[in-house]
C-alpha cells in the first residue's frame, strides 16, 4: 500500500512540474489557498458583533494603510463591491469544501437579492450579482439562485442604448462627462449578459454583450491598444465624442486597472463567442500591458505616472489580470499560451510574498492596492475585489496543475 503512495505522489510531483513555469518563478498555489482561508476565518471572526452576530448586509470594503480591521458598508444599490466579499467565501468553499463556509457564503449572498427586484441604478450589477450568485450557482445549482441572475441581467439590459451600441456605466454621471458614458469596467459586467442568454434568459442579452464589446473595441482604445477608462457619445447619435480619465492619472495614460478589465473582459467575449477576433484584439490589449510592467510584474497604479517609481502600485490590477491569463493561455497553445501562463504565475508568486500578503498584520488578503487615486480614496490599501480576483486565480491556477478545466 506504501509502495502504491509513493509512487502515485511521485507521479503528481512528476505532473506538477510539468504545468508549473520555470523555477524562481514558482507560486505554490495550496500554501497561499490555506493561508487565504486562514484569513478568511479571521474576518468572520472579526465580522462578529459583541454578542456574537454578524450583520450580513455589512460587507468588508477595504483596510487603510495604517489600520488593521475592515472598513465595512452596507450592501446597497450603490455599493459597487458588496458583491467581491461573498465572492471570496464562495471560492474559500471550492476550496476547503467546509460546510461552515458555504453556510456564510450563502447568508453574505442574500442580502443582495433586492438588486434583482429594483430598477438598475448603474452596470455594476454584474460585479454585485455575478460574484456573489454566479458564484454561488455554479457550485449549488440553487435554482433560486438562477432566478436572481437572470432577473438581474435583464435589469442590466435596460442600461443598453441601441443608438449607441453600449451600456450606459453612470447615468448619474451623464451631465458631468457630456454625454452617454461607458467604462472600461463594464466589460466585466458582460459576462452575466452572456450566461444568462445561455442559460433560459432572452437571447438578445447575448446580441447587447457583443455590442457593447465592438463599440468599445472601435473606439475606447488607442492606436497602441492602450485603453481609455471612459469612452463618451453623444446621447442623440450616439457619435464617439471623446475618451477620457477618470481614476487614472491623465486622459492619455494607461490607468493599470481599466488595461486589466479590459484584458479580462475580452478574454471572456472570446470565450462566449469563439470569434477569432476578440482573441486577437485581446492578445494586443495583454502585450502592452505585460511589456510595460516593472521586474515583480505588479504594475503602478498608472503606467504613465511621471513620478514612477515613488508611486503607489495597485495590487488588484495585478490579481485581476492574473485571473484572466490563466484563463486565456488555454485558448493559445504553444508559446504564447506558455509565456501568458508564465506571466500569471509571476504576479501570483509576487502577491503571494510578504511585500504583498497582508499576513498577520490584517484579516485581509492582499496589501498595496489602489482604488481612485485621483479622488485620494483607498490608496496603498487592501481593498476587497484585489483579494476576490486574487483567490479566483490561485483556484484556476490550482484547477490548471490538477488538469481540470480552468474555471
Amino acid at each position: 500500500m506504501k509502495t502504491k503512495e509513493l509512487l502515485f505522489g511521485a507521479c503528481l510531483c512528476m505532473f506538477t512540474a510539468c504545468n508549473m513555469p520555470e523555477k524562481g518563478m514558482d507560486v505554490d498555489v495550496y500554501e497561499a489557498l490555506d493561508y487565504c482561508d486562514a484569513q478568511v476565518q479571521r474576518t468572520l471572526t472579526e465580522l462578529k458583533a459583541a454578542e456574537g452576530t454578524i450583520d450580513y448586509s455589512m460587507m468588508p470594503r477595504n483596510i487603510m494603510d495604517s489600520l488593521n480591521t475592515w472598513h465595512c458598508r452596507k450592501a446597497t444599490k450603490d455599493e459597487w463591491c458588496s458583491g467581491f466579499w461573498p465572492g471570496v467565501l464562495w471560492y474559500d468553499y471550492e476550496y476547503t469544501g467546509k460546510a461552515t463556509i458555504k453556510e456564510e457564503a450563502e447568508k453574505f449572498t442574500e442580502p443582495l437579492k433586492f438588486l434583482s427586484q429594483i430598477p438598475a441604478y448603474d452596470h455594476d450589477l454584474g460585479f454585485l450579482i455575478f460574484c456573489s450568485y454566479g458564484n454561488g450557482y455554479r457550485l449549488t445549482h440553487n435554482p433560486e439562485y438562477k432566478q436572481v441572475i437572470l432577473d438581474t441581467a435583464d435589469s442590466l439590459a435596460t442600461l443598453f442604448r441601441p443608438r449607441v451600441g453600449t451600456i450606459l456605466s453612470w447615468p448619474r454621471n451623464i451631465e458631468m462627462f457630456g454625454g452617454h458614458n461607458t467604462i472600461m469596467d463594464n466589460m466585466i459586467n458582460l459576462e452575466m449578459l452572456f450566461w444568462a442568454a445561455k442559460n433560459g434568459g432572452n437571447p438578445y442579452l447575448a446580441d447587447i454583450a457583443v455590442s457593447h464589446a465592438d463599440k468599445t473595441m472601435k473606439y475606447q482604445f488607442r492606436p497602441d491598444y492602450t485603453s481609455y477608462h471612459v469612452a463618451v457619445y453623444d446621447t442623440l447619435t450616439g457619435d464617439f465624442i471623446k475618451g477620457v480619465t477618470h481614476q487614472g492619472y491623465a486622459d492619455n495614460t494607461m490607468w493599470a486597472r481599466g488595461q486589466a478589465w479590459a484584458i479580462y473582459g475580452y478574454t471572456v467575449v472570446y470565450r462566449e463567442t469563439l470569434d477569432p477576433r476578440y482573441l486577437d484584439f485581446v492578445q494586443k490589449v495583454t502585450d502592452v500591458y505585460l511589456e510595460r510592467l516593472p521586474e515583480d510584474y505588479v504594475p503602478y497604479w498608472d503606467f504613465d505616472d511621471p513620478n514612477i517609481p515613488n508611486v503607489p502600485r495597485d495590487a488588484s490590477a495585478a490579481s485581476v489580470t492574473a485571473s484572466a491569463l490563466l484563463e486565456l493561455s488555454t485558448y493559445l497553445p504553444g508559446k504564447k499560451g506558455e509565456e501568458y501562463k508564465n506571466a500569471a504565475i509571476k504576479m501570483l508568486a509576487s502577491l503571494s510574498s510578504d511585500k504583498y500578503q497582508c499576513g498577520k498584520s490584517k484579516p485581509a488578503f492582499l496589501l498595496h492596492s489602489t482604488g481612485h487615486l485621483p479622488n485620494n480614496s483607498e490608496i496603498d490599501a487592501a481593498i476587497i475585489y484585489a483579494d476576490y480576483y486574487y483567490i479566483e486565480a490561485l483556484v484556476r491556477l490550482k484547477n490548471l496543475i490538477e488538469n481540470k478545466a480552468v474555471i
